[in-house]
């Protein structure tokens, strides 16, 4: 109990020690121990390094679960796995659920109709971007994310931890030299010799003890300076080669941040290939609205023309086939087309042609011409110009 009690007495004492230095720092009247340029870029880059390393960890969280809510919920679930010494179970991404819904959809309202096709095509697309996007994340999270935790809450919690034992090791250092130059100019006060005819025989005993008292003070004061100084030193260097440090840790965020674009790239050129995929896909089903036209195009084109006899598409003939007076449009090619056949029309996208239909067509076939040329057309790869 008294070892404590001395103990809790001696931190104390040092405690207002160092509050007193500091105090007296702040209002000028005492110095202070500068660090060299050096040591002070080394802190300034180490403390840049933290703030900007925690902006980009924060942000990037961000980017990758943007609501705010779902983060939180996620964290904390990250959180009670971690304490359980388990591992988190993977999340289903909203891109996924989306699709889920779509297929569910498709289901209720019938997978041969037009509609319910084209759901069971969309969810699945969908799916597979849900997909790719949480390979994304994970792969994220381990090369980029877990790096960037790693030294905020390990490697720079050890140099602010080093950086504040420093600053109490000054405090300590400056308040030894000013002990010690008090003890000095004591001294010599004590030490100045008194005047014979003023002074009295007993005053010459009490002055060379007091000047010995202060000159044992400065012997004690010296020694407690220098392993102030010591234990300074020792610090300032450990302090030092951490901050040094901060050039292997920018060296290591560069890899991970180069594996972090390459995990984008991979997955954005994933989703485009997805997307690609659906869109022919959605190509070789019918489309209604394609349709409907193409029944307007058909009952215009025998009005005018007053025909009333089909025309077997398999035997047509096409460089037998006149386009009609009336009931031609112009269409947009949306994809890039290969000719089956002598009878169809190669494609190039974004091209403008010249269609019309003629009685009897197949509805998903159009006649289409380009200056000399001429051949069917597939309408899904057509967007119908007014």
């Amino acid at each position: 109990m008294d070892f404590n009690v001395k103990k809790l007495a001696s931190g104390a004492g040092l405690f207002f020690t160092r509050a007193v230095q500091f105090t007296e720092e702040k209002l000028g009247q005492a110095e202070k121990t500068e660090l060299d340029a050096h040591f002070e870029n080394l802190m300034s880059r180490a403390d840049c390094t933290k703030n900007w390393t925690e902006k980009i960890y924060r942000q990037t969280e961000v980017l990758l679960q943007p609501n705010p809510i779902d983060h939180t919920g996620a964290r904390i679930e990250e959180f009670l796995y971690e304490k359980l010494d388990r591992k988190a179970p993977s999340r289903i991404t909203n891109a996924e659920l989306l699709g889920q819904y779509m297929e569910d959809a498709a289901k209720e309202f019938g997978p041969g109709t037009p509609y319910g096709s084209t759901l069971i095509k969309v969810g699945d697309c969908e799916r597979r971007l849900g997909a790719a996007e949480r390979e994304f994340l994970q792969m994220s999270a381990i090369s980029f994310l877990t790096p960037l935790r790693n030294f905020l809450e390990g490697d720079w919690k050890t140099i602010s931890k080093e950086r504040r034992l420093l600053e109490n090791l000054r405090l300590d250092l400056d308040a030894c030299k000013t002990r010690l130059k008090k003890a000095k100019v004591a001294e010599a006060k004590a030490a100045m010799a008194p005047d014979f005819q003023e002074t009295r025989p007993r005053n010459y005993v009490l002055s060379a003890s007091a000047s010995a008292l202060w000159s044992e003070e400065v012997e004690k004061a010296e020694h407690e300076l220098r392993v102030a100084q010591t234990e300074f030193d020792r610090q300032a260097e450990v302090t030092r080669l951490l901050l040094e440090g901060i050039s292997s840790t920018h060296v290591n965020h560069l890899r991970c941040l180069h594996e972090f674009v390459e995990a984008q790239a991979a997955y954005y050129k994933q989703c485009h290939v997805h997307m690609q995929e659906l869109q022919k896909e959605l190509g070789r089903l019918p489309n209604a609205f394609a349709l409907n036209s193409t029944h307007s195009m058909a009952a215009a084109g025998s009005a005018a023309e007053g025909i009333s006899s089909p025309v077997e598409t398999d035997t047509l003939k096409i460089e037998e086939v006149q386009a009609p007076a009336t009931g031609t449009r112009k269409a947009k090619v949306l994809y890039d087309y290969d000719a089956a056949d002598s009878s169809e029309l190669s494609l190039l996208a974004d091209e403008l042609i010249t269609v019309y239909t003629l009685p009897g067509m197949d509805s998903d076939w159009l006649i289409g011409e380009r200056g000399n040329q001429k051949g069917k057309v597939p309408v899904t790869y057509l967007e119908l110009l007014s």
